[in-house]
Formats: C-alpha cells, structure tokens, sequence
C-alpha cells in the first residue's frame, strides 16, 4: 500500500460541508482508504485575495491507485461537488490537491509531486504536520516542522484553527 497525502480546501458555502462529501467521495474511490484527517484551519486567501476565507485540511490515505488515477479520483470528485476552474486561485466549492504520494518525486505537465508549492504554503504545512508529524519532504528533503519553521510569521497568522459554532454550516 502506498500512502499519500491530500489537501483539500474550500471557500464557497456551506465550506464545511464540501470538506465532509469530499472525505467522504474520497472514500468510496475503490483502491483508497481515508485513514487521518488534520484539524480544520480558516485561512486567509493567497494569490486571488478578492474572496472569502477558505477551510483547509489535510487527509493521509492509503491507496494502490497510481499518481494518475489518484489525480483523475480528485478532479472527478471536484467536478462532482461543482468545482469551477474560472479564475486562477479564484473560489471554489472544493479543491482537492495532492500533497505528497510515497515519498516519490514527478513532474509531468498534468501533475507535479510533491506539490510544488507546498513549502510557500502554511496552510497546507500547518494541516500536513497534523497527520505527518515526523514527515519529511522528498523534493528538498526538509522536514515538514523545518519547512514550516522556514515561513514567514505573517504567513503563518494566515492560518488559524477552525472550531464549529452553533448554528453554523454543516
């Protein structure tokens, strides 16, 4: 079995509800198991700021799907939950991003692992540390705790824990 890390974000209501039936889409992929969640983190857009904040997350799977068709799961479940590709970092219902995929280094024009910007990223570190406290990652062969350590402290105010109130979505 191979494990790989996914990122999923979203910032278009009701956000925590596209997280849940992404996880869930997620787990009823044959040949995947979710297996951990990272707590829930409300961040701060990057790239596109003109937009509301996101929730992201962090899920280890366990799977025997190859890159490619870990990556044609995502996007299909994307579609599913009614991702729209209109501007680039722009909203979306649900974003789905492979992290890491058993340590393994790819680049094609279709996918690049690990994601490319996952050391810009805080609020994708910041969740990855959750499931992956001891992970390293392949492309510098940093550790995760060193390359979040490595981020500016702006950018990690960024991101902060999400906590459910009453009567909010989901």
């Amino acid at each position: 079995m191979i494990y790989a890390y996914i990122a999923l974000g979203s910032n278009i209501e009701p956000r925590f509800t596209y997280l849940q039936k992404a996880i869930n889409a997620l787990d009823q992929v044959e040949q995947l198991n979710v297996i951990e969640e990272s707590l829930i983190y409300e961040t701060i857009p990057v790239g596109y700021e003109e937009q509301a904040n996101f929730l992201n997350m962090v899920v280890k799977i366990e799977t025997s799907l190859k890159p490619f068709a870990l990556l044609n799961a995502c996007q299909k479940i994307e579609r599913k939950l009614g991702r729209k590709r209109e501007v680039k970092w722009g909203p979306r219902t649900i974003d789905l991003d492979i992290l890491l995929y058993n340590q393994e280094n790819m680049e094609t024009e279709q996918l690049i692992i690990p994601h490319p910007r996952i050391e810009e990223r805080a609020f994708v570190l910041i969740p990855l540390l959750d499931v992956n406290p001891s992970g390293k990652l392949p492309s510098s062969n940093k550790s995760i705790v060193r390359a979040l350590a490595d981020l500016p402290t702006e950018e990690k105010r960024g991101v902060v824990k999400w906590i459910q109130s009453a009567g909010e979505e989901g």
